[in-house]
């Protein structure tokens, strides 16, 4: 059996993983500490280094207000809305980044897609929006902004816009445009 020979005669105390020095157990065990009582004590200092505050350190700040972390947008936001009795799904609402405004939410890339409430779950309609406010007591949407209403019958575009989800109705104040995909019969006698 061949053994290692090393530069300086005797084993090297540390060695390379790749990353970190790493001392060896023999180094370890000729300073008195076996490598397993060592181990024990380097995560006993790092468990309660936390908790021992150093003498001379200053008492860690207050903790912040809520107030800077509800101002925190929230990215890609859902909200699915359900109907009361059967729990179908009624309305779902999107947006790419939404902030609280007092009781309401202010929604950036609004996108409401409005469902029959019926276990078909069949989409009726769609509203987008770049910029909106939705009311989730009222399931109330509105903005002064262009709009975009899609549905089977009709493709709606305008500026200044409300909907009003419980009767499903849309108000739509400027520079209304409407194509009409249904027929229309009889609308000139």
């Amino acid at each position: 059996m061949m053994r290692a020979r090393f530069a300086s005669g005797s084993p090297p105390r540390e060695r390379w993983d790749g990353l970190r020095l790493i001392p060896t157990p023999s180094l370890l065990s000729r300073a008195g500490l076996p490598a397993r009582r060592f181990a024990h004590f380097v995560i006993l200092a790092c468990l309660l280094a936390p908790a021992c505050p150093l003498p001379g350190a200053d008492a860690p700040p207050p903790p912040a207000s809520a107030a800077p972390a509800s101002s925190a947008p929230a990215i890609n936001w859902v909200l699915p809305i359900f109907t009361d009795k059967e729990g179908f799904r009624s309305m779902t609402l999107r947006g790419t980044e939404v902030r609280p405004a007092g009781k309401n939410i202010a929604v950036t890339d609004l996108s409401i897609t409005i469902f029959s409430g019926d276990a078909a779950s069949r989409v009726e309609s769609m509203l987008l929006s770049p910029t909106a406010v939705f009311f989730p007591k009222e399931n109330r949407a509105s903005g002064d902004g262009a709009v975009r209403y899609i549905s089977d019958q009709a493709d709606v575009t305008g500026t200044g816009w409300a909907y009003d989800h419980t009767t499903k109705k849309i108000s739509i104040r400027q520079n209304v445009r409407i194509i009409l995909r249904a027929q229309i019969n009889n609308i000139l006698k």
